[in-house]
């Protein structure tokens, strides 16, 4: 999963949140309305609000795990390989000092 994605669906999570607590929001405000088509529409929204609750939680979860098997790979090779991590480190370090240098 590249960077750009990662933050795509935590942009999108925290969208979702947004939304859902909106919706909550109105179903508090509308609660007092009266008649059935009322009632019905507050019903289908709670129900939607439920399952999106459901599947935002199943989101967070893979987005949870796929960072962990991501921070083991990493540790892994850190542990395979550390000369070449502490290289890798210093070149990056060395970019960013130019980089940041340079303004």
């Amino acid at each position: 999963m590249t960077t750009e994605t990662a933050v795509s669906k935590e942009k999108l999570m925290q969208d979702l949140k947004i939304v859902i607590g909106d919706a909550e929001e109105l179903l508090r405000a509308t609660a007092t309305q009266a008649g059935e088509k009322a009632a019905a529409a507050r019903e289908k929204i709670q129900d939607s609000l439920h399952r999106a609750k459901i599947k935002l939680a199943e989101a967070e979860d893979v987005m949870i795990d796929q960072a962990k098997q991501a921070a083991r790979a990493t540790d892994e090779y850190v542990h395979e390989h550390p000369w070449k991590a502490v290289g890798v480190a210093a070149g990056i370090g060395l970019i960013i000092g130019l980089l940041i240098g340079r303004r």
